[in-house]
């Protein structure tokens, strides 16, 4: 089982996402992108080499005093999430047989294939599988 986020030496990355509903996140990102359950309380999802920490949101406190906390709007967003597959196909269809919702199937861009579901939030995921040829040919993959 993963550990919980709480490195000895160094730094890791988590994200953070505000939730309207944290069970329904925690399940999703569990239940439906093969996550694993760490912590119920506060809500932590192990997830391929990093974690999901799901909170509620809220007002100010004192070390954010003029920031509030808040579940995304599904139309607006300045940052999502970036997951990176080996066989785009095999996860899209795994997980839209979990209850995924993706907006399109995964489209082909040169550079890589990809395609964007939302979490029960809204929040935008980017699915996407690297063109390795097209990386090798530019040296950026051996």
């Amino acid at each position: 089982m993963p550990t919980f986020p709480a490195p000895e030496t160094g730094i890791l990355l988590t994200h953070f996402i505000v939730s309207e509903d944290i069970a329904r996140s925690r399940d999703f990102y569990a239940n439906v992108l093969g996550g694993e359950i760490v912590s119920e309380s506060p809500a932590v999802v192990a997830l391929a080499n990093s974690w999901i920490i799901i909170n509620s949101g809220g007002g100010p406190t004192d070390d954010k005093p003029a920031v509030t906390l808040t579940a995304p709007d599904p139309n607006t967003t300045s940052s999502f999430l970036n997951i990176r597959v080996a066989n785009i196909q095999e996860i899209y269809e795994d997980w839209s047989a979990k209850g995924a919702e993706f907006l399109t199937p995964p489209v082909d861009h040169g550079v890589e294939l990809r395609c964007y579901l939302r979490d029960p939030d809204g929040r935008l995921i980017e699915v996407g599988q690297s063109n390795r040829d097209f990386l090798k040919e530019r040296g950026l993959l051996e």
